[in-house]
This record gives structure tokens, C-alpha cells and sequence, in this order.
């Protein structure tokens, strides 16, 4: 059986990316032990860049890489996000309300609801960019791609960094570009429009990956992937919710909450629709009419891991976990409680609510390890465990470091 590329989708989602560490640490759980990187291509938008990058930067241990992002995501504070003191806080918001309202004395400044220089810190501390490139020489990795958003050329731009053979690529708003990634990428992939400011990076300014991303599966077919797993935050997505009458107006954070679910979420489930809508139409063509009339169209398999609960819901549980300055931010606990939950479901980096979302993947995980078992096959025949258990507890103690 030959051995296929396989491709990890890790979609963007602020603080709900914490839900795909769960689903990785399971996934290392399950498949047979060893250092070896069970995917060889990468595809990361927004905080699934940051997690895809670091993954890729231990490529060549698996299991500490898991371990590592484990131990970031279980201990995170807001303030290693973004400022939450009252200075950062109200700078943001003073240049945010000068840029509405004169903006054109002062068109140089960047300009968002929060200041997210602590992220920059945290990532150039975290993620060790010299690691990738080796990784790639060593057969560790195929390639590792971060997905951006131009302002001003509007097209989704993939950022990537990979085997020789790869080429760039250009479809209708979406192009792939050869790159030597670095802690720009990963800022801009990240910047959600208006919340964090945007990054340019050449000559153009780019901001959160998600935005105008018509097709987050392509990246990584275009990098050569053909079989994907998609890890998404977006829960119980095949759940129709009941409408409801509410007579009272929409908080800004609800609004905000609905806006960004669009960018992030709708996109990912529209294309994951149209790719299984694809892989049906290719089974009822014989191969042999496909191949006599030259049809490129092609079967891939697909393993896609959602959470089984209303991530909302699950921010709405540790709202009392807000810091003062997102409330102030967001324009007061008015807007900063349960019925605002969807956008504090990607902006409450806080402890308790990650390590929820952490245990939340790797149940749901674990509840498919069959499945996940089957995905895998053809990747892990004959390879024979590279590590003893005194081996395992060197990593522990490594990874604790």
C-alpha cells in the first residue's frame, strides 16, 4: 500500500483554537508511539497558524511539539495576549476614536480595539522558525503554509514553506507564494480586522487569514496533500439552532460575535461540504472514463474532528474569567456577559476556558479513535515505536522545562 501525503487543516478561531491541541494530544495518543510527524503538510489560519507553525517547528518529535503547545495553551492569561492594563487599554481605544475621526492626519498609525504586542513576544519566545526549514530538509515535513489576507489586493494569500518541488500558485483571489516564514506571518495571519492591527508585510498590509478565505482545504492540495484532516471550532455545526424572539436590540458583542463566526467558521463548513459533494460525484465515474476524457477530478479523503459542544455556550460558563479591560473594550459587562459569549469565545484567552476546550477536543478525539486509527493506516505501516518508556520520560521532563 503506498503511503499517501497527509494534510492538516487548522482553521482560524482566536481562544477556540485551543480545541485543536486536545484533538492533537489525543491524536499522539492513539496512533502507535513514536517521534514521527503523522502529517506531512500543514495549513494553519489565524491562531491555527500559530498552532500549525509550532507543530512544524517539532516535526521532527511530534509527541514534544504536542507537549509544548499542551503547556502554552493550559497556562494562558489574556495578558500574554493582548494589554490589559488601563493605559494599553485606553491608548487602543483613544487611537481607534482619533482614526474615525481624523483619520487623515494620522493614516500611518495602526489602529485596533486592543493591542496585541504581548502576542509578538509570547510567538518570539515560542517558535523556533530555524527548525522548520530543517525539518523540510530532513523528510520530517513536506511543507507548512500560512494563510493571510490582503487589504489591498483582497486576495487570500498563502504564505508557504516546503519541498523544492512546490510551486507557486495562482487561482481566482488566491495565490500561493514561496516564503521563509516568519513571526510577520504569523502576526498577520492573526489579525482579526479591528480587533488587532493589521501587518505588513513587502509591500502590503495583511490581516486575519480567515477573512475572504473562499476555500480553506485548497492550501493544502496545492502544497500536495491527498487525504486532509480538518480540525474546525465550530460546534455542533450540522445542528440547525431554533429561532427565537428577542425583543431586545443585539449587544455590539453580539453583532461582533456573528460577524467574526462568519469569517471563521462558514467558510470551513461550505468547503468541507463541497468537498464531499466532490468525492460522491468521483465515485460514480468510473476511473477508466475519468482517465480516457482527462478529467483531474480526484477522490479525497477526508477526517473531520468538530467540537460536541457550543464552544459559545462554553465561553458563556467562564465569562466571570474576563479581564475588567475586555469589558471595558468590548463597552461594559453589559456586553461582556452570556449573551455576548461568541465573541468572548475567541477572545477569552484564560486558563480555565482553554483547559475546558483542551479536554473538550480530546474527548471528542478519543471518542473517534477507530476512525482516526483507519485515517491513519497506510502512514504507520511498519514503523516500529523509536522510543522506550526511560525515552517517553526524558521528553516529560524536557517538555516541562
Amino acid at each position: 500500500m503506498s503511503v499517501q501525503k497527509t494534510g492538516l487543516i487548522l482553521s482560524g478561531g482566536g481562544a477556540r483554537a485551543a480545541y485543536q491541541v486536545g484533538v492533537l494530544k489525543a491524536i499522539h495518543r492513539i496512533l502507535p508511539r513514536g517521534h514521527y510527524n503523522p502529517f506531512d503538510i500543514i495549513s494553519g489560519t489565524s491562531a491555527g497558524a500559530i498552532n500549525g507553525t509550532g507543530l512544524a517547528c517539532y516535526a521532527e518529535n511530534y509527541r514534544l511539539g504536542i507537549r509544548h503547545l499542551e503547556r502554552i495553551w493550559s497556562n494562558f492569561q489574556c495578558d500574554q495576549i493582548y494589554r490589559t492594563d488601563f493605559f494599553g487599554v485606553s491608548k487602543s481605544l483613544a487611537k481607534l476614536t482619533r482614526s474615525l475621526v481624523v483619520g487623515r492626519r494620522f493614516k500611518h498609525d495602526p489602529v485596533s480595539l486592543l493591542d496585541n504586542a504581548p502576542l509578538r513576544e509570547l510567538l518570539a519566545d515560542m517558535i523556533k522558525f530555524d527548525q522548520i526549514q530543517s525539518a523540510i530538509d530532513n523528510g520530517a515535513l513536506h511543507a507548512v503554509t500560512v494563510n493571510c489576507s490582503g487589504l489591498e489586493s483582497g486576495e487570500s494569500v498563502s504564505f508557504f514553506q516546503g519541498h523544492y518541488s512546490i510551486t507557486n500558485w495562482q487561482r481566482q483571489r488566491r495565490v500561493g507564494v514561496r516564503s521563509r516564514l516568519s513571526l510577520d506571518h504569523l502576526m498577520a495571519s492573526s489579525a482579526i480586522p479591528m480587533i488587532f492591527p493589521a501587518v505588513k508585510i513587502h509591500r502590503e498590509y495583511f490581516a486575519d487569514g480567515a477573512v475572504r478565505q473562499l476555500t480553506p482545504l485548497s492550501p493544502a492540495l496545492h502544497l500536495g496533500a491527498e487525504k486532509i484532516m480538518v480540525i474546525g471550532v465550530s460546534g455542533l455545526a450540522h445542528t440547525r439552532k431554533p429561532r427565537t424572539h428577542n425583543a431586545i436590540y443585539p449587544t455590539p458583542a453580539k453583532i461582533m460575535g456573528h460577524m467574526l463566526n462568519a469569517a471563521f467558521l462558514d467558510s470551513m463548513e461550505s468547503d468541507v461540504e463541497r468537498l464531499l459533494r466532490i468525492n460522491r460525484t468521483v465515485d460514480k465515474i468510473p476511473e477508466k472514463l475519468r482517465l480516457q476524457e482527462g478529467m483531474e477530478l480526484k477522490k479525497i479523503d477526508l477526517l473531520q474532528i468538530n467540537p460536541s459542544r457550543s464552544i459559545d455556550d462554553i465561553a458563556g460558563e467562564h465569562a466571570d474569567e474576563i479581564p475588567w479591560a475586555l469589558k471595558l473594550a468590548l463597552g461594559g459587562s453589559g456586553n461582556a456577559n452570556h449573551s455576548g459569549s461568541g465573541i468572548l469565545s475567541y477572545l477569552l484567552f484564560s486558563e480555565g476556558y482553554c483547559r475546558s476546550l483542551i479536554d473538550l477536543g480530546f474527548q471528542d478525539a478519543m471518542n473517534r479513535a477507530d476512525e482516526i486509527r483507519a485515517f491513519f493506516a497506510d502512514h504507520f505501516i511498519g514503523h516500529e515505536s523509536h522510543s522506550s518508556p526511560e525515552h517517553d520520560q526524558s521528553d516529560d521532563i524536557q517538555a516541562s522545562a
